[in-house]
């Protein structure tokens, strides 16, 4: 294990991916004790992104330089997958029409060769959304058993909501384990 970490993330255009960075930087520099982590304070504004977004992280003692992919940017993703331990794939939960596009992507992004000993996180954000789907109802949609069953990866997923910082927590902790390995 190297002293810096490469973590992609990765998921369509609108899924949340700046909004989660932002929140998880705020997080790491402590802009959460005066609020509390459950009450992140207004979301910052976002933009989409064209390209790529590089942003270090400090967890634990340990530097993750996470690489934000533009969705439009999808074709090329392969690209980046060469020098990357883990990956964080973004799905938007309240976007039924999007779910199968972002299940074929992530299929994708597992049966590619140089991630096939990455460690995984799937993120159905936007959880806080009144239109979204229970949890089980877009597992079934999105064919996560299915997935879990054929990835030679290890896969975690999590329910969160960037915009109001629900599930942050588990992402840190996530981030933890894998830069503890």
């Amino acid at each position: 294990m190297t002293s810096k970490e490469m973590c992609l993330l990765l998921g369509a255009t609108g899924v949340g991916k700046t909004l989660l960075l932002k929140r998880l930087q705020n997080i790491l520099c402590g802009h959460f004790i005066v609020h509390g982590l459950d009450e992140l304070g207004t979301p910052p504004s976002t933009l989409p992104t064209v390209g790529t977004n590089l942003t270090d992280l400090t967890v634990k003692k340990k530097k993750v330089t996470v690489r934000e992919l533009g969705g439009c940017m999808g074709p090329i993703w392969p690209s980046y997958f060469k020098d990357c331990s883990s990956v964080i794939f973004m799905v938007d939960s309240a976007n039924i029409a999007q779910i199968s596009s972002s299940c074929i992507q992530l299929l994708s992004v597992l049966s590619a060769e140089p991630l096939s000993k990455a460690s995984v996180l799937i993120l159905f954000n936007k959880r806080d959304m009144p239109c979204t789907m229970s949890l089980i109802e877009i597992k079934s949609l999105f064919r996560m058993d299915d997935i879990v069953a054929s990835a030679t990866q290890p896969i975690t997923t999590l329910e969160v909501s960037a915009r109001s910082g629900e599930g942050l927590k588990e992402v840190m902790s996530w981030l933890e384990s894998i830069t503890v390995k």
